[in-house]
């Protein structure tokens, strides 16, 4: 099945065909580029489900809100976070003004994960709570932004793999894509219709997309029966790592440790999956006396406490906020 001529994108052996694939959109005069918004979604999305299985377990769903916003400043500004020169609306501006505008995202996924964890690890050290408690619901959030976020790739005509026929078959005008992307396979196989010449690619994004949903699927349905604080997360690191060594070995834009044919992000992804593995064996085998050690008295805790939690440091917006809520600063520590 040929793609129709003049075509920004089709996807040929399933018929679907865009005639013009947009990058961005302009809303009274300002640029906001789709890459950004669904940027946006993802990180809101990830946050209704995180906090809703925060809810679920006992935990104050507020508590996450207010770390989501730590770590997005974090990787936007390579701060530690909003401090009292910020108040909440000024840094939700600041990292909506950054992500909608610009059309791409500073740092690679991995540095996220990291400036994520953290930011947890401070956080939770700062308030006394349990960081696998809260890492357990985070990182449903966390895979449930990064299968929405995939999409901003779509948009912007990149994170593709090499040449390929089968039944997802990509084919995108050449003109449309960073030259740097453009591997030599690509250029061997360009194909060419009424002088307009176009790539065809395996389509990863939609790969990593999909790979995503099916993890989360799995993660919603494993939360009830972990065996240990932390298993959700090193279940995260192996479902999601394993995707990664694959996808990461058909993509053209790979970052390759020099002398050899392996790129940093499918070796990186490969020690979380051996890792996580042997975390999870290991803790199956060797369970800890007393249950989920100590999940149920972390929630407990979470929940009978979380009114005298310490006020966050976001300004007079965010402590009123926060006060409006009916959670009292604790003043003795």
């Amino acid at each position: 099945m040929e793609a129709v001529t003049g075509a920004d994108l089709s996807f040929v052996n399933l018929g679907i065909t865009i005639e013009h694939l947009p990058n961005s959109i302009t809303v009274f005069g300002f640029r906001i580029a789709f890459y950004g918004i669904i940027i946006g979604l993802g990180m809101l999305a990830g946050m209704a489900i995180a906090c809703s299985d925060a809810k679920r377990r006992g935990q104050d769903p507020i508590l996450f809100g207010f770390c989501a916003l730590r770590h997005l400043y974090f990787s936007s500004y390579g701060g530690p976070g909003p401090t009292t020169l910020f108040s909440t609306g000024q840094i939700i501006r600041m990292i909506c003004c950054r992500y909608l505008t610009s059309g791409q995202v500073d740092w690679l996924i991995y540095g996220g994960v990291i400036a994520a964890a953290l930011t947890l690890i401070v956080f939770t050290k700062k308030r006394k709570l349990s960081f696998f408690s809260m890492a357990d619901s985070g990182v449903l959030g966390l895979i449930t932004g990064q299968m929405i976020g995939r999409w901003g790739n779509f948009f912007n005509c990149e994170a593709f793999g090499g040449y390929t026929d089968n039944l997802f078959a990509m084919r995108i005008r050449k003109s449309l894509v960073n030259p740097a992307m453009i591997s030599q396979q690509l250029v061997d196989n360009e194909i060419v219709e009424n002088g307009i010449a176009y790539i065809q690619v395996h389509p990863t994004f939609l790969y990593e997309s999909l790979w995503n949903l099916g993890v989360l699927v799995f993660m919603l349905w494993y939360r009830k029966r972990k065996k240990f604080e932390g298993e959700m997360l090193w279940v995260y690191f192996l479902g999601y790592g394993l995707g990664r060594v694959w996808i990461e070995g058909l993509r053209t834009d790979q970052l390759k440790i020099p002398g050899t044919g392996f790129a940093v992000s499918q070796l990186l992804s490969a020690a979380l999956v051996g890792v996580s593995a042997a975390v999870i064996i290991y803790r199956h085998r060797h369970p800890k006396k007393g249950g989920q050690s100590g999940g149920i008295r972390h929630r407990v805790y979470l929940k009978s406490h979380s009114r005298h939690l310490p006020a966050p440091t976001f300004g007079k917006t965010a402590g009123k906020w926060w006060g409006n809520h009916g959670i009292v600063p604790h003043q003795g520590h």
